[in-house]
């Protein structure tokens, strides 16, 4: 996004600067070894049984078998509504400890809120059982609505009040509201960076006021594929890259060819050459690809669930 007229462009598999040299207070520490993971967007689909998932897989072992196959998946049953802590404890117990989940933020925050006085909204969702899935526990995901803008000072402020540890988030977590009562986990939690990426769909982000305030604050600008109908945006500085594919054809239907995957792939080698963790989520799920093209990328890039 930054040093170019705009930031909706294609992005080659250029290199780029190692993001070391301009780490920002918000940063974790820098991981001795960068990794690119790949994964799908979610795992409860219909169409997948019988093809992916082997024919007489029961529904609550599906989480399980992802967790064979790949090195990581984005919950995003989070973002329609808060989900309970018994749900996160089931979560983490069905995968490898290796394994991470990447969280999908509230829609509540980024499409109700619009990311304004979003203390007690964020408080709720990290008292809902976030922290419960520990070390799996991997980037947080906010979404944003297309017809939310760029306003600098919105963003700035929530961005802010972000926590950045697990620590931070649990005693945030502790200024729930009631409707949280009897529903929280709020265990004792071992203190870890918390990594934060954010889509937004509207190009008035193609601004440089935008890259430099999530700079600052190390939030990734997730990369999203969308078939054009939303801006492509560059991913910013942050210590990590966040990677949605939606479609290059057509919007969460088509899947993508052999050549398309390898310039993805050839795009994750750069970022991670740089120092940076790559994520990368399928959701051209409607007809049943995500799995079969997260596997492709995976293999391509050296993703296996034994790292």
């Amino acid at each position: 996004m930054t040093g170019a007229p705009s930031a909706v462009k294609a992005l080659s598999a250029l290199p780029v600067p190692g993001y070391r040299d301009r780490m920002t207070p918000h940063d974790p520490p820098a991981p001795d070894v960068s990794r690119i993971r790949v994964g799908t967007s979610g795992w409860r689909y219909r169409s997948w049984r019988g093809d992916f998932y082997p024919e007489g897989l029961v529904q609550r072992a599906e989480l399980a078998y992802i967790g064979e196959h790949f090195s990581t998946v984005e919950l995003n049953g989070s973002f329609y509504s808060l989900q309970r802590p018994q749900s996160y404890l089931r979560w983490r117990e069905a995968v490898p400890d290796r394994f991470t989940f990447a969280v999908k933020g509230s829609r509540y925050i980024s499409h109700m809120l619009r990311l304004r006085d979003t203390t007690t909204a964020l408080a709720n969702f990290f008292a809902s059982g976030v922290l419960a899935l520990g070390p799996t526990l991997g980037p947080i995901l906010l979404q944003l609505p297309e017809r939310q803008e760029f306003e600098s000072d919105v963003l700035e402020a929530f961005l802010a009040a972000l926590p950045r540890t697990t620590a931070e988030a649990r005693a945030l977590g502790r200024q729930h509201d009631e409707r949280m009562n009897g529903r929280t986990w709020l265990e004792d939690v071992e203190d870890s960076p918390l990594r934060y990426a954010l889509e937004p769909r509207s190009d008035t982000f193609d601004d440089p006021r935008a890259a430099d305030i999530l700079n600052r604050h190390g939030v990734a600008l997730t990369v999203a594929d969308t078939a054009g109908r939303w801006p492509r945006f560059d991913p910013g500085d942050a210590s990590l890259v966040y990677v949605r594919l939606h479609g290059a054809a057509e919007l969460y239907i088509s899947g993508y060819t052999a050549e398309e995957l390898q310039e993805w792939a050839d795009r994750c080698r750069s970022w991670a050459s740089a120092g940076r963790d790559v994520w990368v989520y399928f959701d051209n799920d409607a007809r049943g690809h995500a799995p079969h093209d997260a596997r492709s990328l995976a293999r391509l890039v050296g993703d296996t669930p034994r790292i």
